[in-house]
Order: structure tokens, then sequence, then C-alpha cells
């Protein structure tokens, strides 16, 4: 038997209002707190497809500012590029794929999502000169296999400390 070797690609649309408070989705189809987004469709770009699910998951119209990271889960081979939005046009509502939204704080995510989906909107919450690069199981962030070296140890997971850890240096605006 073949091995599969294909990953699908998704995006995610973190949008902040001027207070620097995310938008999260409450999923209709398994109740998850989520930044809205989706698989992208096979002849979508990137930016139409992120556009176009974000509009699907929540009514508004928005524009990109910026990729705040690339997620892998390293379980079921889905890249995610998530990126930091703002509403240009709309008022958030229930969608046929949304059954409740919430405009959260850092501390709010944490509370409502798993680690491998709060990091992604903490991320983009973050004031950052480079998109992040994180590996996930599909619930928690694991670091990726390197290549070993005489004397490593491989580490099995990933400490939350310094200044990248959820909860330090998120985005404020004024």
């Amino acid at each position: 038997m073949e091995h599969d070797n294909r990953h699908s690609v998704s995006v995610a649309g973190v949008i902040l209002d001027e207070t620097g408070r995310a938008l999260l989705i409450r999923r209709r189809d398994n109740g998850h707190w989520e930044a809205p987004g989706g698989i992208l469709e096979r002849d979508e770009d990137i930016t139409t497809g992120l556009l176009r699910e974000v509009f699907e998951e929540t009514g508004l119209t928005v524009e990109l500012e910026t990729l705040t990271g690339v997620y892998k889960n390293m379980t079921c081979g889905v890249v995610a590029l998530v990126f930091r939005c703002r509403a240009v046009h709309g008022t958030p509502a229930e969608t046929d794929e949304t059954r409740d939204f919430r405009w959260v704080t850092a501390d709010e995510v944490l509370s409502l999502t798993s680690e491998a989906f709060a990091i992604r909107v903490l991320d983009a919450m973050r004031e950052n000169d480079r998109p992040a690069i994180r590996h996930h199981d599909g619930t928690h962030l694991i670091e990726p296999v390197r290549q070993s070296r005489p004397g490593d140890s491989p580490r099995q997971g990933v400490e939350f400390s310094g200044p990248d850890a959820p909860g330090k240096g998120h985005r404020r605006r004024p």
C-alpha cells in the first residue's frame, strides 16, 4: 500500500478590533472556538480563499495585514497559514458554519481554545517582525524532529516561557 504524502493547506484570519481583541467563532460542526478559516479549494489562491472563508464564517469583509504564522498538524498533514486581519465592512454574525462569535482578550483565548489553536491567535496578537513556524498534533504544540548530532538529546515538548510564551508580548492598539 502506498503512503500518500500530500498535504492540505488551510488559512485562518485573526481579526483584531481597535482594542486588540481577537474575533473567535464557535464552529457548528464540532463546537470548538477558533479563528475563522478553512481548507483552500484546489483552484483557489491564498488571499481569495482566506477572504471567502472569513466571510462565510463571520459575514465580515476583511483586509489582510500580515502573515503571522505557519502551522503544521503533524497528525493529519494540514499546513495552516494564519494572517492578522482587520474588518473593513460588515458586522459579525452567526452563519451556516458558526453558531456563536466572541471578541476575546489574550487571556480569554487561552481559556477557550486548545493549545494548538490558541497559539495561532496569540501569535497574531503579537507585534512580531516575522511569522512564527510551529508544529502540533491537533491539540498540543510539539517540536519538529531535527537532525541528531553526537551528544544531542531530543526534547519532547515545548515549554511556554520567555517572550514568546502565550500571554506575553501581545499586540495592543492605541
